[in-house]
């Protein structure tokens, strides 16, 4: 075995020796179960105040600066569809009824929108503005943030790095390799690991955030309409090989394949 080798076989090494197996969520309809594994010295609780006090933090410059909205129709709309998804959130986590959750509207043209961990939602209004969403498209992308929350996937991208980090400083130091070693291991980690699981995620993000709109009432076939406006407004992306996120086109047929698992549930909600 090569020296390059050795250190990507002494990080999942030590990764895996200071992690726990986890399932976050309940499957749902949709069927998302993968286990997932996350540093044991790394707590939900902790990651939650971490975030909790740099979303505050963001908040606090937004208000400085005239950017927080919290008064027009549009902050409105997305508080009630926010309250709406976060009703069904223990549908996948019961411990989300507990959670201390936020929603806060941002006025810039950014086409961005986050659920950090432990339920802080930011939504952009470039976003509702630009692509002229509809409540059910801007559902289609509150649940999608909302998921990764549920998932911890800020948590598990956090104990990955910690320990690709760990493993690389130990491995150095063994075997005594110099920096540009050490670089060709970290792409290796990067694209090897990294990205794929990343992928893995924002479609994780995309059924379940799928089946909470539906249970919300929303119309589950609004984030293919979603989908297709981020396309056009995305023209010239990258690849989905050198992105976290897949293409257009992947994303959509998957979405399209799920919609008939969760329309039953929309339906009932119409009802």
């Amino acid at each position: 075995m090569n020296k390059t080798l050795m250190v990507s076989a002494l990080s999942a090494a030590l990764l895996l020796a200071g992690c726990q197996s986890v399932n976050t969520t309940s499957g749902g309809a949709v069927g998302v179960e993968r286990k997932q594994y996350m540093f044991s010295m790394l707590s939900t609780d902790q990651v939650n105040q971490m975030y909790a006090q740099s979303y505050q933090k963001t908040m606090g410059e937004a208000s400085a600066q005239g950017a927080l909205d919290k008064t027009s129709n549009d902050a409105k709309r997305i508080q009630v569809i926010a309250d709406r998804l976060i009703a069904q959130a223990p549908v996948f986590r019961p411990d989300s009824a507990q959670w201390n959750w936020e929603v806060n509207l941002i006025k810039s043209d950014e086409l961005n929108a986050n659920c950090g961990p432990g339920g802080k939602i930011m939504f952009y209004t470039g976003l509702i503005d630009q692509l002229k969403l509809t409540d059910a498209e801007i559902a289609a992308i509150m649940g999608h943030e909302i998921a990764h929350a549920l998932r911890e996937h800020g948590r598990e991208a956090m104990s990955k790095a910690y320990g690709i980090e760990m493993a690389k400083q130990g491995a150095g130091a063994l075997f005594g390799l110099g920096q540009d070693s050490l670089a060709l291991a970290d792409t290796v980690a990067n694209y090897g690991m990294t990205l794929p699981n990343s992928r893995g995620n924002e479609n994780e993000a995309d059924l379940i955030g799928l089946e909470l709109a539906a249970r919300a009432g929303y119309d589950p076939n609004a984030a293919i309409t979603l989908w297709n406006k981020m396309a056009k407004a995305s023209e010239g992306a990258p690849p989905e090989f050198m992105s976290t996120h897949p293409s257009s086109g992947s994303r959509i047929a998957s979405l399209q394949a799920a919609i008939p698992k969760v329309m039953p549930l929309y339906q009932q909600a119409k009802k």
